[in-house]
């Protein structure tokens, strides 16, 4: 389990694809002393499995489906948000963020107001249903606070119903990627763990009730 707030920003270094899957090399700013082979490491938000390592950066490998359903983040010379699992003993500063990518947005617009940067955000049209006015999201990695959504329920009419925004202070930009965003860049988002298991104990309630019926 993670939280969403990023320890420190790694950078890839080599990425070599074998059958279909990619297996990447990541150089963080710093490298943990105490990393252990199959420990999970957050990269922007994709829960991977460090496969080795030595002095200078790690190794994990991404299957098909990952690579499928994540943001094109995985290139030499791109940059990552990292955050290592949470351990029992830490501070619990975010939300809670499994690393399993629901699916992937595109920013559609930066703008800088006193004392912060506001984002639009376009999100896969099934996780709209997710989001909502002051809940949290995780883009990248980093857990973040819904500010306004579109659609039903939301709370700027100007917004598509897929639409929502963010409000960034220059600190998160300075210790994450995020200060890479530009209109078009494609990003990770997690939904609230919450409201998926909330879903889905809802259908499952009406499949159940259908049941007894018969």
């Amino acid at each position: 389990m993670f939280t969403g707030i990023v320890e420190q920003v790694g950078r890839v270094t080599h990425a070599a694809e074998q059958n279909g899957n990619l297996t990447l090399t990541v150089t963080p700013g710093r490298m943990w002393p105490d990393l252990a082979l199959g420990e999970s490491i957050a990269c922007s938000g994709t829960c991977l499995t460090v496969t080795g390592w030595d002095a200078a950066g790690f190794t994990v490998d991404l299957s098909r489906e990952t690579l499928d359903k994540t943001a094109p983040h995985w290139r030499p010379g791109a940059r990552l948000n990292l955050e290592r699992a949470m351990t029992a003993s830490g501070r619990f500063g975010g939300h809670v963020v499994s690393g399993h990518v629901d699916g992937t947005g595109e920013i559609l617009e930066v703008r800088a107001e006193p004392g912060a940067y506001t984002m639009r955000v376009r999100a896969s049209g099934h996780l709209a249903r997710y989001l909502v006015p002051k809940g949290s999201v995780t883009v990248d990695g980093v857990s973040l606070t819904v500010v306004d959504t579109g659609g039903p329920g939301g709370s700027r009419a100007d917004l598509g119903a897929d639409e929502f925004t963010l409000w960034l202070v220059p600190h998160t930009l300075e210790v994450t990627t995020l200060g890479d965003w530009r209109p078009g860049t494609v990003v990770n988002l997690e939904a609230d763990q919450l409201a998926k298991y909330v879903e889905r104990l809802l259908l499952m309630r009406g499949v159940e009730r259908a049941e007894v019926a018969r």
